[in-house]
């Protein structure tokens, strides 16, 4: 039995034994190719060795109990297999061999060890991506779990989900990669065909300083090279701006490194390089026959290829593209904010009173946008705005909506002019001349009848009463985060509430109110939802009608007069949602709760617990006053909220990052600062979480963090937190991301149990 094969010695015929990336790496370096030397561990290897220690027979028996329904056993299977495959004894003779391949590759070498499944990177697979990878590992031992890890991946509850959905039955086999990883200088991307227009006579190149994690990660804005294989000569260059780089640091673990402005906006490649890079993969699609999808990297002027796999999201259509001598255009680029491609005429506006202007279906183009926007931002086919950060309005209502957009591009509206053709392409912030690609149809979430038993419960922010039955059919524990500035923009009609109240009209505005908040609590009943009452800052009510006569100027109303403090000093407006919530309790749905954001003091907290006693919802069996931890004040008020009633607080972790690193989320200029996974912040939370649960508090995060950033759940599982609370185009991310999170913590438990 081959247990071990070197690259040099296999190929495409071998995928049954060393699976789809084996496979690649090893028909690439028998072509001459330059490919960072490594071996893989067969399928037959791992086969043998789940037969040695007995886990073969119990994987079979856990996978032919497990229903197609069954989706309460899904995580429970996973979770078992992967303890069997974990607590294996890797055979001596196998070790041996492991041991002596790993030594020629140099002493405690650091390597990339990557699963490479039987049916991997083939052009009609269902599985890539299902199954670990891990680099920079480093001597034997950690050699050994990461093997392990790979092929417990192999019951990861996604792979599993489709097999059983799928009808396999077959038992799985999987292959491990253990390749020498390289210090790149830069690395990228290559496609031997365009994958958004279908173009297969062109290449596109992207390229970002140190390691490619940074462009998987979307955290950076690669370089993008476009290159004609005729010749080959560079039809185009679009630099990008990166704030820093991925790279081995001294313990050879990936470090992160802060570029100066400078660097960052500094070309990756020369044209020479990028015409190096090309002419590699134009020989690897004329070998392999197909367009294809190649990592590259590039150390002490030596490019490597660290992986090939076919394109198999290739768009074929017969729309013609662009011709060789006209190649797209970029016409502003800025932050990616909502993901998407939709093209239309632009429409400049400067204020929300011109927005009757925007007809349905084009690109609303405006310095900024706040809570009357949103009508228009409905009926636009995407949005850019001149400023705005990550977690600016633009961007959070956007991505709700489902809306392509681009913010803090600087200068669109100056640009850009009204009536011009344009595509956005909300996934990598740049702004197109003429239509690209059509709208694709907003993505409806699956229904899903059953849930996975997760020990952290998943939520879901909202804002808009028109999605409450579409995302009430998610598998998600509730709403932890429903916003009340778009229902009460809607209620308010455009007209500031001062306004209304003079002229005795507060009644319709507690009506529409109400309507709303009913559609959410009898959708998702009996699961609960957290309403978080209004937050305007004063330069957002400003904008509504009579605005200007009620709301003072403020310098930075990001930290103005905002939040609880408002309740305490002006109640009228907290008193209708108040009204408003009452009637939908008095209508029997019990499953509606409070959320004070921006409470700063204890004693902001009392006056507004005495309001909502007052409008006869505090001493309802069953009601929920919550705080939104956002002002780093809390952690140091805890005990006081506690002894108040509190039931629970929840992270708002936007606010709490701008406050703790003194950077306006809002500001374009300071998105390289505003980084929730910062020291500091990450600091605060491990902290606050466990101060909280001890005063016997319940805990949540509704901030951006998970969406955005996946190690944002492993650290909150392990803080304990007891729900997170995500967008609803990650939630089903997010439940894996916990799962796996949550599987390692208890793994951890019984490791630690064992040594005691």
């Amino acid at each position: 039995m081959d247990t071990i094969r070197w690259f040099a010695e296999t190929g495409l015929a071998e995928v049954d034994s060393v699976g789809g990336k084996g496979a690649n790496l090893g028909e690439l370096t028998r072509f001459g190719l330059p490919v960072p030397r490594g071996f893989v561990i067969t399928s037959e290897a791992y086969l043998a060795t789940m037969g040695e220690s007995g886990a073969r027979a119990a994987l079979a028996r856990l996978v032919a109990e497990l229903a197609a329904d069954d989706a309460a056993g899904l995580a429970h299977t996973s979770q078992a297999a992967a303890e069997a495959i974990r607590h294996s004894v890797i055979p001596a003779g196998l070790a041996e061999d492991i041991r002596l391949a790993y030594a020629h590759l140099g002493h405690d070498a650091r390597v990339a060890v990557r699963s490479s499944g039987v049916s991997e990177d083939a052009g009609d697979t269902s599985f890539a991506g299902m199954n670990a990878s891990f680099t920079n590992v480093s001597g034997l031992a950690d050699l050994f779990d990461r093997i392990k890890d790979c092929w417990a991946s192999l019951y990861g509850e996604r792979s599993l989900a489709y097999r059983t959905q799928a009808g396999v039955r077959a038992e799985p086999a999987i292959a491990v990669v253990v390749q020498l990883m390289v210090a790149s200088e830069c690395s990228g991307v290559m496609f031997t065909a365009d994958p958004s227009t279908g173009a297969e006579d062109r290449v596109i190149v992207e390229a970002v300083f140190g390691q490619g994690e940074a462009i998987v990660s979307g955290a950076v804005e690669p370089d993008t090279y476009v290159v004609s294989k005729t010749g080959p000569a560079v039809l185009s260059t679009r630099q990008g701006q990166q704030r820093f780089k991925i790279v081995r640091g001294p313990d050879g673990g990936d470090r992160q490194v802060t570029l100066s402005a400078d660097d960052g906006r500094r070309r990756v490649l020369s044209d020479q390089q990028v015409l190096e890079i090309a002419e590699l993969g134009i020989a690897v699609e004329k070998h392999y026959g197909s367009p294809q999808d190649i990592e590259w990297a590039c150390a002490r002027g030596q490019i490597y290829l660290v992986q090939s796999r076919p394109i198999t999201t290739l768009d074929r259509s017969p729309e013609p593209a662009p011709a060789l001598d006209q190649p797209p255009r970029v016409l502003v680029s800025g932050l990616s904010a909502s993901h998407g491609r939709a093209a239309g005429a632009a429409r400049i506006l400067t204020a929300p009173d011109q927005q009757d202007q925007l007809r349905d279906g084009e690109v609303l183009v405006a310095p900024m946008t706040s809570p009357d926007w949103v009508p228009a931002m409905r009926r636009a086919a995407a949005l850019i705005t001149d400023g705005g950060g990550m977690t600016c309005h633009a961007a959070i209502v956007s991505r709700e909506l489902g809306v392509p957009c681009v913010v803090g591009t600087h200068d669109a509206t100056t640009v850009l002019h009204t009536g011009q053709l344009v595509t956005v392409d909300g996934g990598e912030g740049r702004v197109y001349a003429g239509d690209l690609a059509a709208r694709p149809a907003a993505a409806q979430p699956p229904a899903t009848a059953a849930v996975d038993p997760l020990g952290t419960r998943v939520y879901v922010n909202l804002a808009m009463s028109e999605h409450a039955e579409q995302v009430a059919a998610l598998p998600v524990d509730g709403v932890g985060l429903l916003r009340a500035e778009l229902m009460l923009i809607e209620a308010l009609e455009g007209t500031h509430p001062k306004l209304l109240i003079e002229q005795d009209r507060q009644g319709e505005v507690v009506d529409r109110l109400a309507e709303a908040l009913t559609t959410f609590a009898s959708g998702f009943a009996p699961r609960p939802i957290t309403y978080r009452t209004y937050d305007f800052r004063t330069n957002e009510f400003r904008g509504l009608e009579g605005g200007e006569r009620f709301e003072p100027e403020e310098n930075n109303p990001m930290i103005g007069f905002r939040g609880a403090l408002r309740y305490t000093v002006e109640p009228e407006i907290f008193q209708l949602e108040l009204a408003a919530l009452k009637r939908v309790w008095d209508a029997g749905h019990t499953n509606l709760h409070v959320m004070l954001p921006f409470v700063r003091t204890a004693d902001e907290l009392a006056k507004c617990r005495t309001l909502i006693r007052d409008a006869g919802l505090l001493d309802r069996p069953g009601f929920e006053l919550w705080v939104m931890a956002e002002v780093p004040s809390v952690l140091f008020n805890l005990e006081s909220y506690a002894a108040q009633g509190v039931a629970g607080i929840s992270i708002g972790s936007n606010d709490l990052t701008q406050l703790l690193l003194g950077a306006d989320r809002d500001s374009e200029l300071l998105a390289a600062t505003f980084d929730e996974r910062d020291h500091a912040v990450v600091s605060y939370l491990k902290q606050l979480i466990p101060k909280a649960r001890g005063l016997g508090l319940r805990t949540s995060i509704c901030g951006q963090a998970p969406s955005v950033h996946p190690e944002y759940a492993e650290l909150l599982v392990r803080a304990g937190i007891d729900a997170i609370s995500v967008n609803i185009d990650v939630v089903e991310r997010t439940r894996g991301l916990i799962a796996s999170a949550e599987a390692r913590v208890l793994l951890d438990a019984a490791r630690s149990q064992r040594r005691q």
